[in-house]
This record gives C-alpha cells, sequence and structure tokens, in this order.
C-alpha cells in the first residue's frame, strides 16, 4: 500500500506554489511590528528602506534639524503562545486554552493559535491515556498498537476539530505564498499531531505514516527558509524514531511506500528540538527521554527528566518519571 496516497492534497500545495517569492509586498504600516523572538519577515526591511514609521507628532520640530526617528511597537501578543504552553506543561489544560484562544482574538490570521490550542487537547488525552509515560513507550505492544481502549472510545472531537481548522487557515496561507513560515509551520505541527494521535490514539498506523511523511517534507520546508524555527524537528525526529522502532519486515514494505525510519536519527533530531525548540522543546525532552528509556541509555534520560522536574515541579508525569527511573538504577545496581 502507498502511503503517500493519505495526505496529497497538503503536498500539491507545497508544490504547486513552489516558484512564489520569499517574501511578501511591503504595505504601508504605520507600526513596525516585531515578533518577539520569531525572525523578522523581509517586508520589514522594505518598509525601513522605504521610511514607513510613525509621522512626528503635532507642534514636533520641523526642518533640516528634526529628528524624525523610528517608532517602533514591539508584538507583545506572543505572550499568550508563551504563557499558554507554560500552562500547558503545568497540565493547566484548561488555562492553556483559555490563553490560546487569547492569542486567536489578537492574531486571528495565525493559524498557531488554532493548532496550539489542538495541542492542549492532545496533551491531555495522552496524560489522561499515560502515554507520556516509561510504562508506554518501553512496552512494544502498546507504544507500536496504540493505548488501551477502542478507537471510538479514544476519538478526541475538541482536538479533531481544531487541528482540522489550523490545518485549513494554513493552507489557505500556503497557497498564497509557499514560503509563509507561519503557514508552514502551523502545517506541520497540525500534521505532527495528527500522526501521534492517529498512531497512539485511534490505532491507524497507515494513516498516521501517511501524516508522518507530509510532516516532514512541511518540516524539511520550514527549515529551508528559516533553520530558527527548530519546533519543526520535532515532527522529523518522531517520524523517524518511530518507524525505526518498527520491526524489520515491516520497515522493509514502508521502505517500498517511500516511508523511512531511522532510530538515530530520530533521536539526534528530537535533542536538537529538545535543546532550541520555543513551544515545544518540553514536549521534545520528555519524548527523547523515554526513548532513551528505550535504548537503553538511562543516564541520559534522568538528566532530561531532571531539568524537566525543575522547570515545571507541579507536573506530575515528569516528576513521577524521574522517581521511576531512579529507581530502576537502584535495581540494576542490586544486580551487579
Amino acid at each position: 500500500m502507498d502511503t503517500t496516497s493519505g495526505n496529497q492534497k497538503h503536498s500539491n500545495i507545497l508544490a504547486s506554489n513552489a516558484g512564489a517569492p520569499t517574501a511578501r509586498t511591503a504595505r504601508n504600516r504605520r507600526i513596525l511590528r516585531f515578533r518577539l523572538k520569531i525572525p523578522v519577515n523581509p517586508c520589514v526591511a522594505l518598509c525601513l528602506a522605504a521610511g514607513l514609521w510613525h509621522a512626528a507628532p503635532a507642534g514636533a520640530q520641523q526642518g533640516p534639524t528634526a529628528k524624525h526617528d523610528p517608532v517602533f511597537e514591539a508584538d507583545t501578543s506572543s505572550q499568550y503562545l508563551d504563557k499558554g504552553f507554560r500552562k500547558l506543561y503545568e497540565l493547566d489544560f484548561e488555562g492553556a486554552r483559555a490563553e490560546f484562544q487569547q492569542y486567536q482574538k489578537v492574531r486571528p490570521d495565525d493559524p498557531m493559535g488554532k493548532a496550539a490550542e489542538a495541542a492542549s487537547h492532545l496533551y491531555q488525552q495522552f496524560d489522561a491515556k499515560g502515554i507520556l509515560s516509561s510504562e508506554f513507550f518501553l512496552n512494544d505492544q502498546r507504544f507500536l498498537g496504540g493505548a488501551e481502549g477502542s478507537p471510538a472510545q479514544n476519538r478526541n472531537v475538541p482536538f479533531e476539530d481544531t487541528v482540522h481548522q489550523a490545518r485549513e487557515m494554513a493552507k489557505k496561507r500556503v497557497k498564497a505564498n509557499s514560503h509563509d513560515i507561519e503557514g508552514l509551520l502551523a502545517l506541520t505541527i497540525a500534521d505532527g499531531m495528527e500522526s501521534n494521535y492517529d498512531a497512539f490514539i485511534q490505532k491507524k498506523q497507515m494513516s498516521a505514516l501517511s501524516y508522518m511523511k507530509q510532516g516532514e517534507a512541511e518540516a524539511n520546508a520550514v527549515l529551508a527558509i528559516d533553520q530558527s524555527s527548530q519546533d519543526a524537528y520535532v515532527a522529523l525526529g518522531m517520524a523517524n524514531y518511530v518507524i525505526g522502532c518498527l520491526p524489520s519486515y515491516k520497515k522493509a514494505f514502508l521502505w517500498f511506500g517511500g516511508v523511512h525510519g531511522d532510530k538515530q536519527k530520530g533521536i539526534e533530531l528530537m535533542s536538537t528540538a529538545a535543546k532550541n525548540g520555543r513551544y515545544l522543546g518540553p514536549f521534545a525532552k520528555i519524548m527523547l527521554a523515554l526513548a532513551y528509556e528505550r535504548e537503553h541509555q538511562p543516564e541520559k534520560s534522568r538528566e532530561l527528566l531532571t531539568e524537566l522536574s525543575a522547570e515545571f515541579p507541579s507536573n506530575r508525569i515528569f516528576a513521577r518519571e524521574l522517581v521511576l527511573s531512579n529507581e530502576r538504577q537502584k535495581q540494576t545496581c542490586c544486580k551487579r
């Protein structure tokens, strides 16, 4: 079965717009908006060159000696995303959604708001199902077979609705400009989440692989435009690691369908996201810590779990996994 057909409509968007310009046409804006910690859009440089900034206030000095310094106004809307993800990793899911919804009010054009809201629903279900745990990751039957319960019982309608909305918003932006970094990143995150949802929650392995492959293509597109958007490495890392964990006969079957996986590459990519990801860094860390447990590298796992527990002391998942990792280490020492 060819896994590339499941999400062909997404790849068509990327392919059909490959020749689009890399920057939007400069607009005459009165306020230069600099998004915190996010690369400046090339149109900012054009605005500066054209002198598009605030006019001097009434009564200000005019003439050859007058100073016309540009007035820069920071775009503080990203604080809602930062606060929301902070609450998400503190397991305050309702609080996280409130921040993400506020961001959507301020930035209704950015699909990242909806993608973040979808993440809050999925992370909450992962918590309820015990997916972010060593019991899940160290059990091949569960890790490769999915969470307990039937797909109907596990269905998460709020996640499905919000991730669909995020994807549709992102697709419109990418269709208008194939180099739209916000649209591409939102698509990458949406497809990465849906891949995890289908694999771990809905037990639709082929569908999950299709989303995984599509998310990989989108992540590469993001990173080709902006290397600092390293949240994209989460989708790449998870795709490589999960596929790399499959039995050899399944990997051989997928190889002919154009789906490849490499556990070591997956770990390296998740490590990059864990160090430099802005929103998904902590998620990459917990997934990486659990992967290290699977790969019999408990020292590396404990190092990450210690960092997570210190940064998010109210997160019972991180605290519990650190205790379990320490207990496994003691048992190993006693057997020697």
